[in-house]
């Protein structure tokens, strides 16, 4: 089992959510923490809380959509704390829109926070996880990943890109210190369907508000189960998470007849729609 205490952990998206609990689980398992986001408001609060409770905790405004920001976000932690023994690139928005009307831009942002972040962050902090006796990179993915909704194409996209990335990064450092932990969380109390950018959302709601009603009413995992979770996952060796009930659930419709669960996930969704 890998200890935490005094262990050098980087977390990305850490303002909020999953994130946030991770730091304030892995703070009292003695982890020495670097948080990462681009809300500076939320970072300041949370580290000024943990270091009351007497966490060694550094915070960054890091844009995980540009890739010299995280760099500079692995320049920081080994300045302040060392090479880095944990990333969690934790950092994840949504979007809302069917393939017709989706803009490039919106894309483009899309991509580049959760995919292309991932992958930057793994190529900016392996050269320092290397001089460490075991390091380990976790990658939050989605089960997303295998199941697809209407209205969620680079959403669905992204979060598969991660698995496969994941699953390949793993088998290049086979023989090395550093372990690779793919994460795939299902309905998470978070507040991503708040924030994420809605073109059009009348293929799945009524409207926008009963889409993000909908998604806390199915959400049943707090970011506190999650990051338990992901800790215990961590600890243990683990190179595959699923979260929640729901998750574990998907994924096996998803083995079982993978052809037909992305259908069976949308038409269980039109009948919850028609009974609101």
């Amino acid at each position: 089992m890998l200890a935490f205490q005094g262990k050098t952990i980087v977390i990305t998206g850490a303002a909020s959510g999953i994130g946030a609990a991770l730091a304030t689980n892995l703070a009292q398992h003695g982890a020495r923490l670097m948080l990462a986001d681009i809300e500076a408001s939320g970072l300041e609060a949370l580290a000024t809380a943990l270091r009351t409770q007497g966490c060694e905790c550094h915070w960054t405004v890091t844009d995980t959509g540009n890739e010299a920001s995280i760099y500079a976000l692995a320049e920081h932690t080994q300045a302040q704390l060392g090479a880095a023994d944990i990333l969690i690139n934790n950092a994840g928005v949504s979007l809302v829109c069917p393939v017709e009307k989706l803009k490039t831009q919106d894309a483009q942002w899309l991509m580049d926070i959760n995919f292309w972040g991932v992958v930057h962050g793994c190529r900016a902090f392996l050269p320092q996880m290397r001089s460490r006796p075991a390091a380990v990179l976790v990658n939050v993915s989605s089960i997303f990943a295998m199941v697809s909704m209407p209205t969620q194409s680079l959403y669905n996209a992204s979060k598969a890109a991660v698995r496969g990335f994941t699953d390949a990064l793993r088998e290049e450092l086979r023989d090395t210190a550093i372990s690779v932990l793919c994460v795939h969380p299902g309905g998470i109390r978070t507040n991503i369907a708040n924030r994420a950018r809605i073109t059009d959302s009348s293929m799945v709601a009524d409207n926008d508000k009963m889409l993000r009603e909908s998604f806390e009413k199915l959400a049943r995992t707090s970011p506190s189960q999650a990051a338990e979770a992901i800790v215990t996952a961590i600890a243990s060796g683990k190179t595959r998470l699923l979260i929640g009930s729901d998750a574990k659930f998907l994924d096996l419709l998803y083995r079982l007849a993978p052809s037909r669960a992305s259908a069976w996930m949308t038409n269980l969704g039109k009948r919850l729609r028609d009974r609101a």
